[in-house]
């Protein structure tokens, strides 16, 4: 009873808390027994306190390890701010100075240092070691412990070499700490620290007031703007993977009027650090960023967190949504998911060496079939970092709130139970599933397993229906995957019973994202979710003013241009010019009469405008523009222009016509003169006069070959800046 008064009389003196938070003082009593311990706690769940107390309490130093050189900083100004002791806490890494380095030295020694906090490369350092040597270390505390594990998300080679650089400094116990970790992860930590006699500290990983969701990706950017115009003021953060999404996705929110700042590894560290501060300081609300953001920041109420690009691992995916609702209140989760971004993340991988890329490989099928998953998301989220969850209907995710109908599915279950018995338990899923189907590839002929009696049972159903019966079994536990050889498959001995004694066992067909995202395309594209009312009094319009300016009807506005204003009806000339194709050179021109027929239309028939949704472009793609315009005013050669910028004369028509496109005028009559006589010019003309499109590949058909497909577009230009702008 001692110990217990003890400790919350330190925890009060040393940290100002009267109570620890869930397994703390568990966890501190066994450090302090000088035990091995491994934590796996969320992040927000008190990690740092279950070493911190007791390297204040034991005698001697304790060796914190960790990766980020930000995050130690953070964490020593934490711990000075707790102390009397300037130096409790100090760290050792590159980012310091000889001088600075012997003052280290000397705290350590003086033993006026409780904490110290050193990356894992400046362990290897010789002079180090023999420092370290010299010291009384109380124990050793290995942050981030998942970066040791190939499996984790976060792999760090030299965190693999810990552990012998602890035995050249000398033993002591270890504590090793995580926030994310799957029982494959797991394992890996605890063999690779040479502590599977460790005692094992697990907190649930469920957050009940996250709300989980996926959703096909058609058009995420208006749907990101259009759930931001509706969460006005408060704070999200918007993952995606690539530097160029970012800067494009950031500066798209700022033109229409939601306040966001980027963040990536390109950006140089103080323009980095500037717009987190804004973020806290709620100058911005919105964050966009690559997954380098959000280590070692702690803002309790942010209240979204998107995935524009699905992640590449699911422990990437929980750590991410994991920064949202840290306060207890709301953290809406939305994931925007197409196969294609994972066949993209394949490709991605190419390169890397073979280990690499299996390792790769798996971890992504562990996020398909999160994603296409019709199981509860908490559930199968659960399940991946091995921890049950009970409920049958957690509320608080997409497929609770929208289940899917069940169907009984006891012999597709014996089927596939079957399947992993035939081949002594010895394949992955993907196997499995091609020996159901009867797929004939190089594997299930080399293993011959195209002459097992079960090869093509399944075959009237597709892979995805198999994937899910696999997914159904391993969640229900009749299944596992092996730890050793990750992803092999092995019947428990739930399944071993249920074979011996089938049961009722119910399905659920999984959400298939390309059928339904190739439904919204239609929906939005064709002219189905159009106002097709509209759309004919547009073309109409369209035609009557084309007749009145003697022009065919593209050059006014072109059939896209006319469907996008089916869905947004644009009411001024300032949202006629965000409409694709318009841009506020044509919206001046043409655009008067749309928007006034628009608007009646409008009021007649008492239609809602999405308002918000009338979303702004960022009006002008080309880079060049100002360049351009200017050196085409001083009649520059083309091709000179070309060069001077880096671009192939292909990529500067690009440029011109993404200009001339959005209602500017160009004349580059100097040029077109040189290569075109007047008769030539005069017939293409007449060409683009009569069509009933503008279409090049069409054009250079009509004249067989006649003109060059370059010659063919720079009249283009011509026409419609005359004509369109």
């Amino acid at each position: 009873m001692g110990t217990q008064i003890d400790l919350h009389a330190k925890l009060k003196t040393y940290f100002g808390f009267d109570n620890f938070k869930g397994n703390q003082e568990e966890i501190i009593k066994n450090v302090l027994a000088g035990n091995n311990t491994f934590v796996l706690m969320p992040t927000g769940g008190g990690k740092s306190l279950c070493y911190q107390l007791p390297a204040l309490i034991l005698d001697g130093t304790s060796i914190v390890i960790s990766p980020l050189i930000a995050l130690m900083k953070n964490q020593v100004d934490a711990m000075r701010a707790f102390s009397e002791t300037e130096g409790v806490a100090h760290f050792m890494n590159s980012s310091l100075n000889k001088m600075e380095i012997v003052k280290v030295k000397e705290d350590v020694v003086s033993g006026k240092t409780k904490l110290l906090y050193v990356a894992p490369e400046s362990l290897t350092k010789e002079s180090n070691i023999e420092f370290l040597r010299k010291i009384h270390i109380s124990f050793f505390a290995v942050d981030e412990a998942h970066c040791i594990s190939e499996w984790g998300h976060d792999f760090r080679t030299e965190y693999r070499r810990i552990r012998p650089m602890i035995e050249q400094i000398g033993r002591a116990p270890i504590i090793a700490l995580t926030a994310t970790a799957t029982p494959k992860v797991q394992h890996d930590i605890q063999k690779n620290l040479d502590m599977l006699d460790a005692r094992v500290f697990k907190s649930s990983f469920n957050r009940p007031n996250l709300y989980y969701e996926v959703r096909p990706k058609v058009d995420p950017t208006r749907d990101i703007i259009k759930y931001i115009k509706n969460n006005e003021g408060k704070s999200g953060i918007i993952y995606c993977l690539s530097r160029k999404r970012v800067e494009e996705l950031t500066e798209l929110l700022n033109v229409n009027g939601i306040k966001a700042a980027a963040y990536h590894a390109g950006m140089d560290a103080s323009a980095r650090s500037t717009n987190q501060d804004r973020f806290l300081m709620e100058e911005v609300n919105i964050i966009v960023a690559t997954i380098a953001f959000g280590m070692g920041i702690d803002k309790p109420d942010v209240r979204f967190v998107i995935h524009y690009d699905i992640p590449k691992s699911l422990e990437g995916y929980y750590q991410e949504t994991g920064r949202s609702g840290r306060d207890g209140g709301e953290g809406i989760c939305i994931t925007f998911y197409s196969y294609k971004d994972i066949q993209k993340l394949e490709k991605f991988m190419q390169g890397k060496p073979i280990a690499e890329q299996e390792i790769g490989k798996q971890l992504l099928l562990e996020t398909v079939s999160y994603a296409e998953s019709s199981l509860c998301r908490r559930k199968v989220l659960l399940h991946y970092f091995g921890e049950g969850y009970t409920e049958d209907n957690c509320g608080s995710c997409d497929n609770c709130l929208y289940p899917k109908k069940e169907f009984e599915g006891k012999e597709f279950l014996l089927d596939a139970l079957h399947a992993i018995i035939e081949v002594k338990e010895k394949f992955k899923v993907d196997h499995l599933v091609n020996i159901l189907v009867g797929e004939n590839d190089s594997t299930v002929k080399s293993y011959r397993h195209d002459e097992l009696e079960l090869f093509g049972i399944g075959s009237e159903r597709n892979p995805q229906f198999w994937n899910m019966v696999f997914r159904r079994a391993l969640i229900g536990g009749l299944i596992e995957k092996d730890i050793e050889q990750y992803g092999v498959i092995k019947l428990t001995q739930a399944g071993r019973d249920f074979l011996k004694q089938p049961k009722d066992f119910m399905l659920m067909e999984d959400h298939n994202f390309d059928e339904s995202e190739e439904k919204l395309q239609q929906d939005k594209g064709g002219v189905s979710a159009l106002d097709s009312t509209l759309f004919a009094i547009l073309k109409d319009l369209r035609k009557r003013i084309a007749k009145k300016h003697e022009l065919p009807p593209y050059v006014i506005f072109q059939d896209p241009s006319i469907e996008d204003m089916c869905i947004h009806y644009p009411v001024t000339l300032e949202e006629l010019a965000n409409i694709q194709g318009v841009g506020h050179g044509k919206a001046q021109k043409y655009g008067k009469e749309f928007v006034e027929v628009i608007k009646k239309y409008v009021e007649d028939n008492e239609i809602e405008r999405a308002q918000d949704m009338v979303m702004k472009t960022v009006i002008n793609k080309s880079k060049f523009k100002v360049y351009i315009i200017q050196n085409i005013d001083r009649k520059i050669d083309l091709e000179d222009i070309a060069v001077a910028e880096g671009l192939s004369f292909e990529e500067l028509i690009k440029e011109m016509e993404a200009i001339v496109f959005s209602g500017t005028k160009l004349n580059i009559d100097y040029h077109i003169n040189r290569v075109l006589d007047e008769d030539q010019q005069a017939e293409i003309f007449a060409y683009f006069m009569e069509a009933t499109s503008d279409n090049i590949a069409e054009a250079y058909e009509e004249f067989g070959g006649e003109y060059s497909e370059d010659d063919l577009r720079l009249m283009r230009l011509k026409f419609h800046s005359k004509h369109g702008n």
